[in-house]
């Protein structure tokens, strides 16, 4: 089937990754690299990470549950100082918002499907490129996150096209597996030029410089 229409991650992918941002508080506190990750993954669908990434959480009861698992392994990481870094690291790369803009110019359908939550500030982390999609489906605000297999039938009946139709990028192999699984081609993205390459080869037509 041809492609009509590209799924995007936000964080990663549209923007600048948050895990070097993560990793380089783990390494002002003298910690292991990944264990941030590790206790995100360990606690899972039911941890506070993923609580707030699903909107069950506001602000500070997720400080104080992160908080609260932060300390219970060991780590001297507290939740404010993590995501503020993460909300400073996360800068757009206009190559990809670029690439967006001609995929939607060719007649192609363009979604982000990313996981996020409220800021204190108010508001939800990657917002500040809705208008660049056809479709914007924030974990937050729908109340499920990747990878749950929900989040992107959500993402294709609001495209309305088909899972065979579509090809979403990513940079987290988990939520591309489940994604596949459906029927999406998927691109794991390692980096920019790298997943603007293989897009480019999907397509059949150029999305960067004068291409």
């Amino acid at each position: 089937m041809p492609v009509r229409a590209v799924l995007f991650d936000l964080g990663g992918v549209v923007f600048d990754s948050p895990f070097a941002a993560i990793g380089e508080v783990e390494s002002r506190h003298g910690v292991r690299l990944g264990v941030v990750n590790e206790v995100i993954a360990r606690t899972g669908s039911g941890g506070a990470w993923a609580r707030n990434e699903r909107g069950e959480l506001d602000p500070s009861g997720f400080e104080a549950a992160f908080d609260e698992e932060l300390r219970d392994a060991g780590l001297p990481i507290r939740t404010c100082e993590l995501m503020a870094a993460i909300h400073d690291a996360f800068r757009e790369r206009p190559a990809m918002l670029e690439a967006i803009d001609r995929i939607r110019a060719a007649g192609l359908r363009v979604a982000a499907v990313t996981n996020n939550w409220v800021q204190a500030s108010g508001g939800t982390l990657g917002e500040d490129v809705r208008s660049h999609f056809d479709v914007f489906i924030e974990s937050a605000v729908v109340g499920m996150h990747k990878p749950d297999p929900a989040i992107y039938e959500l993402a294709l009946s609001e495209l309305q096209v088909d899972a065979d139709e579509a090809v979403f990028l990513d940079d987290i192999g988990r939520n591309l597996k489940s994604a596949a699984a459906l029927g999406i081609t998927t691109i794991k993205v390692v980096s920019e030029e790298q997943a603007l390459g293989d897009l480019e080869a999907l397509l059949g037509f150029g999305l960067r410089g004068e291409q």
